[in-house]
């Protein structure tokens, strides 16, 4: 923020649906901006992971989430100031429809993101087989909700420049809005896709070539000094006063003074992350939220590691364990360990991918691949979704890291579903108000200190969790230091 008072100029990326090249446009401004020396802070409206990474490679620069459903209003705020400086251009690359919500009054939509960020939407339009049409769809955005500042379109997938000059003429005649850039139809694909979106970007060797690329299709075909004007002298935030108070991982006391207070000791606790290729899916909030409640954070992986180190609790987030079940089977002497240390109660938080790396097996194509062999789950893989989507819970059962009764909004995203499961319903924590989970509208299997769930959590509007994991580990660590 600036110290006048002002902030940073902004910019919002949206489209009319998924699929538009939100995403690439998103890629490419960043990019070519950064390589005209300027400080980029990248944001993400809605739960994304894989994006998230691709702008936060394009930007050098850690890339959040500012997401509606998961996160309340004062967090968001005080989440957006406290990652932009004063130097920086803030982009924030919204997702699905621009005005695509859960409810009719479109409360989480990326538009509502943009009014609450006073922040100007640039359009990214898919212009495949249409022309003067374009100009009637975003007059209806325009006039859909005239409190969203749309001051801009950026054409896509242009077929010529004949295609170009029909839709230009007609959207700056009768919107009233600048096209600041068309991009015709590119003959290569820069960035490899599967599932619903890009490829994550520790999968892709070659992910410097395709920020470069895109880099090079803003630079050529998109207007960067007409869009940089567009958003300099913003208006200030609404209510940023009250955005200035602690987000929401930090109001609770800090673990370590409230256990130290109880004469348990000063050491830091140390939280183990699995992060590599095969589980990447993690808010950066998070692992902030850990060190911020007295953690030490110690990154390990099951594809570059036979063994852990010393730990006071483990936390393993999602990925695509089955683009790897192979390697992560082969790796014995690292899932032995693991099972071992989960019996003795090392606290363990697991997600989606995680929940399944605990599993007894995968199977894929009709083969076996086994797993830490924790809980009593074996899973398969389907080519749709079987669980895609903001999720409701409701804390049932006795579990160490929630409270019996209390709420909590998270999402889900996997092609997995559980093909077999021994396990008794009690030691399912979690019941679904909204969303699939494990199995017959319940989630969160609980086995001694391991919590596993398809549920993913962000700190920013589940601030218990960090706390309680860090509880965990001091109460894993004491254990350890007195038997």
């Amino acid at each position: 923020m600036h110290q006048d008072g002002k902030l940073a100029p902004r910019i919002l990326i949206a489209a009319l649906r998924g699929g538009s090249g939100k995403t690439i446009l998103s890629i490419g401004l960043i990019a070519a901006w950064k390589k005209c020396n300027r400080s980029i802070a990248p944001f993400k409206k809605g739960p994304d992971y894989i994006d998230t990474g691709w702008l936060a490679l394009a930007a050098d620069r850690t890339c959040y989430n500012l997401d509606t459903f998961l996160i309340e209003t004062p967090p968001i705020l005080q989440s957006f100031l406290a990652h932009t400086r004063k130097d920086d251009i803030a982009v924030i690359e919204g997702n699905r429809g621009l005005y695509d919500g859960i409810d009719l009054a479109g409360s989480t939509s990326t538009a509502e993101l943009a009014k609450l960020l006073q922040t100007p939407v640039l359009l990214c339009v898919d212009c495949t087989k249409i022309t003067r049409t374009m100009a009637a769809v975003i007059s209806g955005l325009i006039q859909f909700d005239p409190d969203v500042m749309i001051k801009g379109v950026v054409l896509n997938r242009v077929a010529g420049s004949r295609h170009e000059r029909i839709l230009r003429d007609n959207i700056e005649h009768y919107c009233g809005i600048p096209v600041l850039g068309a991009i015709p139809k590119l003959k290569t694909q820069i960035f490899p896709e599967r599932h619903m979106g890009l490829v994550p970007t520790p999968e892709h060797d070659w992910a410097g070539e395709s920020i470069d690329i895109a880099a090079q299709v803003a630079s050529e075909h998109i207007d960067l000094d007409a869009i940089y004007e567009l958003i300099q002298d913003l208006p200030p935030l609404k209510a940023i006063a009250s955005s200035q108070q602690p987000a929401a991982s930090s109001r609770q006391p800090h673990v370590r003074d409230k256990i130290e207070g109880a004469g348990m000791g000063s050491i830091k606790p140390k939280i183990g992350i699995i992060k590599d290729s095969a589980f990447q899916f993690y808010y950066p909030e998070n692992i902030d939220a850990l060190e911020a409640a007295g953690a030490e954070t110690v990154f390990i992986s099951p594809l570059a590691g036979k063994t852990l180190p010393e730990l006071d609790a483990l936390y393993i987030g999602g990925g695509f364990p089955e683009t790897h079940a192979q390697e992560l089977a082969e790796n014995k002497s690292f899932r032995k360990e693991l099972k071992a240390m989960a019996e003795d109660g090392l606290p363990i938080y697991a997600e989606c991918g995680g929940l399944m790396y605990l599993g007894e097996e995968l199977v894929l194509e009709g083969k076996s691949y086994p797993m830490v062999g924790v809980l009593p789950l074996t899973f398969d893989f389907y080519p749709r979704p079987q669980g895609h989507g903001y999720t409701v819970v409701t804390v049932e059962n006795e579990n160490p890291f929630y409270e019996v009764g209390s709420e909590i909004r998270g999402h889900e995203f996997h092609y997995s579903r559980v093909l077999k499961w021994s396990g008794d319903e009690k030691d399912l924590v979690f019941r679904m108000q909204r969303g699939v989970g494990i199995t017959k509208d319940k989630d969160g299997i609980c086995y001694k200190n391991v919590l596993a769930t398809y549920t993913h959590i962000h700190s920013l509007g589940t601030p218990q969790w960090a706390h309680a994991l860090v509880r965990n580990a001091f109460a894993y660590q004491k254990k350890k230091t007195t038997s």
